[in-house]
């Protein structure tokens, strides 16, 4: 199956592999005294060239490109011929499918001292490639740590904008452009559906108008719903509570991600479904929500709140919540297992909530009023607080009986009068064998894209009114208050003159003989 082009940009596996993998491992210098040696081998022209700045920009030298064709590459020292012999030249072996060093005249014998910030060789291709790693790893990595990075590797310390604008650089490198993450959107998660049946996909669209005219075949995306199967099945073994939280989108296109999330019984939080819409507008909430509750099919609280942001592209976000969930669900299986084999039979939470409860139950006087009904008045000897716990009907004037659905001290100090097993009254939410259930279900490797059905559906293109104008790096906004008052005054004016411009401190007259005076 042929893979359209925008998805063949956007396959890191593609984008990433070496001319010829079988060399892709191989050292950029000698481990003992980090110098090239001739029969050195790479996988590439590209790999070979990287070496050499690097090894250019760690030593404090630089060099001239004396030849730069498709199959050589010869460098000399800047000072060659004037007290340094460095050369280096690599060449492509096609009959081992390798670039190998030929020439090389050893260590330099000459030195640049500090790296100044006009090095040639540490060109935003250079810190961008550094840094790739750690923005595969983590994309919201802050920029002090990108700045601390390229201090490690090079002995140069890089401004903030340039880590800055480094860091948009290597994201685009490593999750692809906007315009293409949209187009490959649809396709990849129509894949998701058939791949994971029981996944949730609702994709709403604008028309796009060339002039008076529509567009055929392509489409505006204007919100788009998911939620993998696994995780709509482990909410029925979660509390039944959900919490919303929206983040905004940065960089080329505006809008907002949408995530809700639920809880384990071990207090861990379980994203059960995601959102790309406009903007926190109501209409976009009620899209949200909407699908949620149907999917979901029980009675939920919701929680909006507002935390973090994101700066990658939509298809990139996407695949981050699909590979993150499966790896999160994976760790979890396992964690819940080796707990249940160590004959544990509530969570860590649970288990460490009832035993601080059983402790601080004996300070608790119970008086019993209706046996029947099991309702019962308990007294702190502490505070000499009065409360009323009805077991019946699982209430407790404390409140944490209700909310927690474990039993409190309070309840605890009922059972242990009544001698009754208050095991009976902890939810089987925090049962081991429930929070095994949240992570049984697996997520199914989606495979080559090579091997996908193709994409039948209308082109997707973001909403250029969503595009944002402004160059650089994003400018938060937010209400003024009393503190941007410095900001908003007029001009200063002096208090001995009464002119504009000045402070008292600064005015001339005080350069005069008065000012002399005093």
């Amino acid at each position: 199956m042929c893979v359209p082009p925008f998805m063949r940009e956007l396959d890191l596996d593609a984008i990433h592999a070496p001319e010829f993998s079988e060399y892709a491992n191989i050292g950029i210098a000698n481990p003992e005294d980090g110098e090239f040696r001739i029969g050195m081998e790479y996988s590439s022209r590209k790999s070979v060239v990287a070496a050499i700045r690097s090894y250019t920009i760690s030593r404090g030298v630089d060099y001239d490109v004396y030849e730069s064709e498709p199959q050589t590459f010869y460098a000399k020292c800047k000072m060659y011929g004037r007290g340094c012999d460095w050369l280096i030249q690599a060449s492509l072996i096609r009959k081992k499918g390798c670039w190998e060093i030929r020439r090389n005249n050893g260590r330099h014998m000459c030195t640049m001292g500090m790296i100044s910030q006009d090095h040639s060789k540490l060109d935003s291709d250079t810190v961008a490639e550094a840094i790739r790693p750690l923005v595969e790893t983590d994309p919201s990595i802050k920029v002090k740590s990108i700045i601390a990075e390229v201090q490690s590797r090079f002995n140069y310390t890089i401004s903030y904008r340039k880590a800055w604008l480094e860091k948009q650089k290597s994201i685009a490198k490593v999750f692809g452009g906007w315009e293409d993450s949209y187009q490959a959107l649809p396709w990849w998660l129509s894949i998701i559906v058939q791949k994971m049946p029981g996944s949730v996909v609702q994709i709403e669209t604008r028309p796009l108008y060339n002039g008076n005219e529509e567009a055929h075949g392509v489409k505006i995306l204007h919100r788009v719903f998911w939620s993998f199967n696994p995780c709509i099945r482990a909410f029925r073994h979660c509390k039944p509570l959900v919490q919303v939280d929206g983040t905004h989108l940065y960089r080329k296109y505006k809008g907002t991600f949408l995530v809700a999330v639920a809880q384990d019984g071990n207090q861990n939080i379980v994203p059960i479904a995601f959102a790309l819409v406009e903007g926190e507008t109501a209409n976009a909430w009620h899209f949200f929500l909407e699908i949620c509750e149907c999917m979901l099919l029980e009675k939920t609280e919701w929680d909006i709140q507002e935390r973090w942001r994101s700066n990658l592209p939509v298809l990139a976000l996407v695949r981050a919540t699909y590979y993150r969930l499966n790896e999160l669900f994976t760790r979890k299986s396992a964690e819940t297992h080796k707990r249940k084999r160590a004959g544990f039979t509530y969570s860590v939470f649970a288990q460490q909530r009832i035993e601080a409860n059983i402790q601080q139950a004996g300070n608790i006087v119970v008086h019993w009023f209706d046996r029947r009904n099991e309702v019962f008045e308990v007294h702190k000897m502490t505070s000499g607080k009065v409360l009323v716990v009805d077991l019946a009907r699982r209430t407790c004037n404390y409140g944490h009986f209700q909310v927690e659905r474990l039993p409190c001290r309070h309840v605890i100090a009922c059972c242990a009068n009544q001698r009754l097993d208050w095991q009976f009254y902890v939810h089987d939410v925090y049962k081991i064998t429930e929070v095994r259930k949240v992570y049984r279900f697996e997520f199914t490797p989606l495979g080559d894209p090579e091997t996908w059905p193709a994409y039948e559906g209308p082109t997707l293109v973001a909403n250029p009114a969503l595009r944002r104008t402004s160059k650089g790096r994003p400018k938060l906004t937010r209400y003024l208050n009393e503190m941007d008052s410095h900001d908003m005054r007029g001009p200063r004016i002096c208090r001995l003159c009464g002119a504009q411009g000045h402070s008292r401190s600064r005015c001339p007259q005080r350069a005069g003989p008065s000012g002399a005076g005093e």
